[in-house]
């Protein structure tokens, strides 16, 4: 199934009680909330494309092959610097991986609280 969002879409390869594995698109010039999870790590896999990442203020560049992790706390957003559609894995671990485990400080779209969106 696949999920639209304002910056792209994600779809979910797999979901179980001990993590939740997801394959992320995001549009060219498009970023995502700046945010953390209170109980979740994630480890980020790029596939395709250009990626900014913002991981505790610190800017990270990434592409194709291209990895990091995400632990429980860390404020993080990626951006698509590229000219094409980014693609990323997502492999999420913890005790909860429900949307609503989202705090946000910074979004493009209006959503920068905790929330489910």
């Amino acid at each position: 199934m696949k999920y639209d969002k304002p910056w792209g879409y994600y779809e979910i390869l797999s979901d179980s009680n001990d993590h939740k594995v997801k394959r992320i698109t995001v549009y060219p010039n498009e970023r995502l909330s700046y945010q953390k999870h209170l109980k979740r790590f994630e480890h980020w896999f790029i596939i395709k494309g250009k990626a900014l990442v913002i991981k505790n203020n610190e800017e990270i560049n990434l592409q194709s092959g291209g990895t990091i992790d995400i632990q429980i706390n860390d404020w993080h957003r990626i951006k698509n610097i590229g000219d094409e559609n980014l693609i990323f894995i997502e492999i999420q671990t913890g005790s909860y991986f429900g949307e609503d485990d989202i705090e946000r400080s910074e979004d493009d779209y209006g959503r920068a609280q905790k929330s489910d969106n």
